[in-house]
């Protein structure tokens, strides 16, 4: 006759299991919405994304916390409980389950602590631009996103309204450089090294997020000393055209600012 006489041993073990189950689903799912809705509010989200994709992304947040607000309400340890009785599972037939069971635990508590401090490390420290950082890794790569414009609509635009990304596709698909010799410019953006003794002007340009950021970049007429790299900087000047056909930005004056709010482009 076998015995049952000890079936709620691992009630402590089982509660465990429990909390932990819902700190990786509720826990971190919470805290990642509060994250997400506190930027948002704050303006700061655009660091990480577009401003089109903002109220994408706090609808999400929103709805991600509803959920959990909701499933707090269950009894704890009710949404492991798949209704299937395993009180009579055997010593025997647990034995060979321990290793894989161990393995299990192992990765459970390796994955949780891991996604547990980046969470936390979003929670607790202040969100700042990849700007400078993503630009000077990219540094030498050939973009698309700067090698496809078309001139004609290029050529009849308003240059008043150019930025740094628009330039940088003047700058790389112009056949007729001539045409934009003189124009005036006013440009923000942060110093970045060339191979010369020049800097470039520098903005990154997203689409989606900064997963997708892609540094545009302008020869600018600066001394490679005046700036240390990653200086923002605030460029009045005019776009010249070179005997050779290359374009690049004469400075009438260079201002040193501080990081602007919403550092890319898009």
């Amino acid at each position: 006759m076998s015995d049952h006489t000890h079936p709620h041993t691992d009630h402590a073990p089982s509660r465990a299991r429990a909390l932990g189950s819902r700190w990786l689903g509720i826990g971190l799912a919470t805290v990642i919405s509060v994250v997400t809705l506190g930027l948002g509010l704050t303006g700061r989200l655009n660091l990480y994304i577009s401003p089109e994709s903002v109220w994408f992304a706090c609808a999400a947040a929103v709805v991600t916390l509803v959920g959990a607000i909701w499933s707090c309400t269950l009894p704890l340890g009710d949404e492991g409980d798949h209704g299937h009785d395993h009180g009579d599972v055997t010593e025997t037939d647990a034995a060979p389950r321990s290793p894989r069971r161990a393995l299990a635990v192992a990765s459970t508590v390796t994955g949780g602590v891991i996604a547990s401090g980046v969470v936390v490390a979003a929670l607790v420290l202040p969100p700042a631009s990849l700007s400078v950082e993503l630009a000077m890794s990219r540094v030498g790569e050939q973009t698309a996103l700067f090698a496809g414009a078309d001139d004609v609509t290029l050529g009849v635009a308003d240059t008043s309204t150019f930025g740094v990304g628009d330039w940088a596709s003047v700058f790389a698909t112009a056949t007729n450089t001539a045409a934009y010799d003189g124009k005036t410019v006013t440009l923000t953006g942060f110093v970045t090294p060339t191979d010369a003794d020049e800097v470039n002007l520098t903005r990154l340009v997203i689409t989606h997020c900064v997963i997708d950021a892609q540094p545009a970049t302008l020869p600018v007429t600066i001394d490679a000393g005046e700036f240390d790299t990653g200086q923002w900087v605030e460029v009045e000047g005019t776009i010249k055209a070179d005997a050779d056909g290359s374009l690049h930005v004469e400075p009438n004056s260079v201002t040193p600012i501080d990081e602007p709010q919403d550092p890319y482009e898009y």
